[in-house]
């Protein structure tokens, strides 16, 4: 206790406190009542004072410990509802609406009216119901008796189940009070038997749940009793893991693939680029088609930007207009308003473009990279096409590369995906030359298909970067969404990416075994 302002002692237990040390004797209680025999809960709670829900919570808790054994047995009984336990001494509604009606002329309804609800409205149904009262119409309607005397039989039933004399009471009554009337209500409830538990002691000893600071420097950790873990296989919930989308599961065999070859990665985080590194820096002239709004999307804020060096910028504008190392350019006026308009990249060959800059000016060396991401189109969107997709591309940049070069990294890339019999077709890109279509005899569709375009970066596209003039730049690029539906078996592109796609095709679409082929399959294919 500690000593208030007038000397009067406070005790320091708080209310808390004492509900726990009601907690712990009912306990014992219990357990010393259970070690002389079985003991029923209810019996218990009544003989301790004590809320059975309350001895409910703590027999599982003994249960838990193995203190105790319990076994349930369910118990049903009819009780009144709080209405009828008044109409016990004031009479049912019916009753007490007969009594307010007098004998011979009877009253006015709307005199009548108004008497409590419960008389006036419940009891009148009733009463007339049972032909005790009716209502006469005329200048001034009234209530009238149709009885001398009446026996309030309802009251009578209600008296007897009350009294747990159910059996007193007709069937067909029975129900009408039950679930017509809604007087008499069913209630049901458990009650234990509890006995002795496989571990059963007169005291529960707390398991201790953490090893403490304290019990390493006392020395209780010894005798003390731990909580065991729960380290089960399989028990508790599953978690809800996601799913990798196939397209996902395709470009990571693709990633994979390339960093097996040696290649890099390259940045690819803007989505945006400016009309300059999409399109000039390819020698791709400004007044070329794709460069027109049915086939590009042009941001409207920003609308224009461009970060390009200015050096890098006028020799490619003087490539564009008069040319250089033996070519003639485009022999047109290049305009930097047209190059800085903003754009949602068509290709990621402007990626591609970024980098190569960026290794002549920190000083060449022979490189592979590789890219994949997504890039925008403005196409009509079909089975086929949509506005985005991804874009797979690998670049090589050494001395002295040539087309040979080309064919045998495209066997050996091919191979991994296992395609091992390639065909090329002579084609036209604005920012490669020579160019060629790739195209594979699919094991899957049994014919061939075009897979890919190739080429070789123009010398107008790299002098200006400031790349040595011996130094070849080689690449090839291909979708991402078209082996991936050939592997999965899909149509129709919006069946794989966009809002119809079915999340259950997500959870169970197979494992991607792209790049799974044999490393003698990949040497023979390049052989």
């Amino acid at each position: 206790a500690i000593g208030t302002s007038d000397g009067r002692e406070t005790p320091l237990r708080s209310d808390s406190r004492a509900r726990e040390m009601d907690d712990a004797a009912l306990e014992k209680a219990l357990l010393l009542a259970v070690s002389a025999g079985d003991v029923e809960s209810d019996a218990f709670a009544s003989a301790n004072g004590a809320d059975h829900k309350k001895v409910v919570g703590l027999i599982k808790s003994l249960e838990s410990s193995e203190l105790v054994r319990s076994a349930a047995r369910d118990h049903s009984a009819l009780k009144l509802a709080a209405e009828a336990e008044a109409y016990l001494t004031q009479g049912t509604p019916e009753a007490q609406a007969f009594a307010a009606v007098p004998p011979g002329a009877g009253v006015p309804l709307a005199d009548f009216k108004k008497l409590d609800k419960t008389i006036s409205d419940i009891g009148f149904k009733q009463a007339m119901q049972q032909k005790w009262l009716a209502m006469e119409k005329g200048e001034v309607p009234m209530v009238v008796r149709k009885a001398d005397a009446v026996e309030d039989t309802a009251r009578k039933y209600l008296a007897a189940i009350n009294a747990g004399d159910v059996a007193s009471v007709p069937p067909k009554e029975l129900d009408a009070l039950v679930k017509k009337r809604k007087l008499v209500k069913q209630e049901t409830w458990k009650t234990f038997t509890i006995g002795k538990g496989a571990k059963f002691a007169l005291e529960r000893k707390k398991a201790a749940a953490d090893l403490t600071k304290e019990m390493l420097q006392d020395g209780s950790w010894r005798d003390a009793e731990f909580k065991q873990y729960n380290l089960v296989p399989g028990a508790g919930a599953p978690p809800n893991g996601g799913c990798v989308h196939p397209l996902l599961k395709v470009r990571q065999q693709f990633r994979e693939i390339f960093l097996q070859m040696g290649f890099a990665e390259m940045p690819t985080n803007n989505f945006v680029e400016s009309g300059f590194w999409n399109f000039d820096t390819l020698i791709q002239p400004q007044m070329h088609p794709a460069r027109d709004a049915h086939d590009t999307f042009f941001m409207k804020t920003p609308a224009f930007a461009n970060r390009a060096p200015e050096d890098y910028v006028q020799r490619v504008r003087a490539m564009h207009e008069t040319g250089g190392s033996g070519s003639i350019g485009h022999q047109y006026s290049w305009k930097r308003s047209e190059a800085d308009k903003n754009i949602l990249r068509t290709h990621t060959t402007a990626v591609s473009a970024r980098c190569l800059h960026k290794l002549a000016q920190d000083g060449f060396r022979p490189a592979k990279f590789f890219s994949i991401d997504r890039v925008f189109r403005n196409e009509a969107v079909d089975r086929t096409h949509l506005a985005e997709f991804h874009q797979v591309e690998g670049v090589i940049c050494d001395v002295s590369l040539t087309l040979g070069d080309l064919i045998g990294v495209l066997y050996q890339f091919f191979a991994r995906l296992g395609m091992t019999q390639l065909r090329f077709k002579p084609a036209f890109n604005p920012y490669t030359e020579p160019s060629m279509e790739i195209f594979a005899y699919h094991p899957m569709l049994k014919k061939w298909v075009e897979v890919g375009n190739s080429g070789m970066f123009r010398p107008e596209m790299l002098i200006p970067m400031g790349l040595p003039e011996d130094v070849n730049v080689i690449a090839w690029g291909l979708s991402l969404e078209r082996p991936t539906m050939i592997m999965y078996g899909i149509d129709n592109i919006r069946d794989l990416f966009g809002s119809k796609m079915q999340m259950s095709s997500v959870k169970n679409n197979p494992v991607c075994r792209l790049g799974m082929i044999e490393q003698r399959e990949t040497v023979k294919a390049t052989e």
